[in-house]
């Protein structure tokens, strides 16, 4: 396990999941009031009050990719599918502060149900998978990723890179309970407790690190230091959840809807009646995963290597050869990619919404072993039935320029959908992606 395993894995994440196929997590989709189980990722308060009395999802799955470094033209798959050149198929934007990141999120098995009139329950399991690297010079990256031998020279100055890789699973445990409902007004309040499993991850920190290539020479010149350090037996390319590291997490959130006397249709407390207005906030993934026996090195790295090695040995080998460094192993805890949600939601008409969501990580980028969201804001209008639902989201994220466009919908029991596929359709340097697709088994009230 090494930090060019770390950069790797990035690269690979980077470029093969928009391509196979595989949202900060389900784009459009967890607003929609029929969505079940999937609105409580954005909201555990959302659990009570559902338009659906019970609900199974069978499976269930979102990936979201990005960077501000290189851009890909999905106007032309066939090539693209063809094989990968950093040369001719992307347009870069390399700067000395380059960000990565995405994740992976399948939902398993998981139910939701009514326990009276006044509070639900619900119940889910998770597999996640996280990775972020921010502050990279991007030439480095791709020196790193793709090697020396086509690079020309270049120089860097590097300040507060850090990286984190992290995957675990989680069962979750949501109650819901409205504790206001009259008239007008109708406020819950939902919180999930989290088991979580964590199956490992490595992470890398650097507040000052220097580099010059000289491509003549071939030698490799670097100054500052470099940390890296990594779970016991945590193989990117094999990651396994047959040995959890256990940890707890959890997520709180309130939801308030505001209606017009006229929308009172019952005294039932628990009966829906129409809301014009909804607003919801809630704070999401509280808590890390302590793991035993970490390796962590720091490294001097004040020195020059010739590049050449990084051919012929591998980088732990080419980094003890030419570093000063040190190697401690000891407890370290992984942080979860903590972050403040919140939606605005309004009823243009009885099928059809408006609503925007704001999505702001609560880990600063530089935070050293935790994984971090990216901000986004997104506007989408919708169209919603008991067995159809069509959206459209439109957003802005953090680190990206232009708006993102996207679609989805969700027919009985099927959803798909993606926040970015549309405008990545229509650009010809597109920097983000993600999609989603999923399969459950509603049972609506009557």
């Amino acid at each position: 396990m090494n930090i060019l395993r770390l950069l790797s894995v990035l690269l690979f994440l980077l470029l093969s999941l928009p391509f196979l196929g595989h949202s900060q997590s389900y784009i459009g989709n967890t607003l929609d009031n029929n969505s079940g189980v999937h609105s409580l990722l954005l909201n555990p308060a959302n659990v009570v009050g559902s338009k659906t009395k019970f609900e199974f999802n069978i499976i269930s799955a979102s990936a979201f990719v990005g960077n501000d470094y290189l851009g890909v033209d999905f106007r032309d798959l066939k090539n693209i599918g063809d094989g990968f050149s950093f040369d001719s198929d992307v347009a870069k934007t390399p700067t000395d502060r380059n960000n990565f990141f995405g994740n992976a999120d399948v939902l398993g098995p998981s139910v939701m149900f009514r326990l009276n009139e006044k509070s639900s329950l619900g119940i889910n399991t998770r597999v996640r998978t996280f990775f972020n690297i921010h502050n990279i010079s991007g030439l480095f990256y791709e020196s790193i990723s793709e090697g020396f031998d086509s690079q020309s020279d270049f120089q860097t100055e590097m300040e507060d890179l850090s990286g984190t890789v992290h995957a675990w699973g989680e069962i979750g445990l949501t109650y819901g309970r409205i504790i206001l409902d009259d008239e007008t007004s109708r406020l819950k309040i939902g919180t999930t407790l989290k088991y979580l499993g964590g199956a490992g991850g490595l992470f890398t920190s650097s507040p000052q690190l220097s580099a010059a290539f000289n491509s003549q020479a071939g030698i490799l010149t670097t100054g500052g230091t470099l940390d890296y350090g990594y779970t016991s037996d945590f193989d990117t390319e094999n990651i396994e959840f047959t040995d959890f590291t256990g940890g707890f997490g959890a997520d709180f959130g309130l939801v308030y809807e505001l209606r017009a006397k006229s929308g009172v249709t019952s005294d039932s407390l628990y009966t829906l009646k129409p809301y014009k207005f909804r607003f919801g906030i809630s704070v999401l993934d509280i808590g890390a995963i302590n793991y035993q026996d970490i390796t962590e090195f720091n490294y001097n790295m004040n020195g020059s290597v010739s590049v050449s090695e990084f051919d012929e040995k591998d980088i732990e080998d080419v980094l003890n050869d030419n570093f000063q460094g040190t190697e401690v192993i000891g407890n370290r805890s992984l942080g979860l990619p903590s972050s403040l949600q919140g939606f605005i939601d309004y009823s243009v008409s009885k099928k059809f919404f408006l609503s925007m969501h704001g999505a702001f990580s609560l880990r600063d980028a530089s935070t050293f072993k935790a994984n971090n969201i990216i901000n986004t804001i997104s506007v989408t209008p919708r169209f919603e039935s008991k067995w159809l639902s069509i959206y459209s989201p439109f957003s802005l994220r953090q680190y990206q320029s232009g708006i993102m466009w996207g679609v989805g919908f969700r027919s009985g029991p099927f959803m798909i959908g993606s926040g970015s596929v549309l405008s990545n359709l229509l650009s010809s340097s597109s920097k983000s992606t993600d999609v989603f697709i999923g399969f459950k088994v509603p049972i609506f009230k009557d």
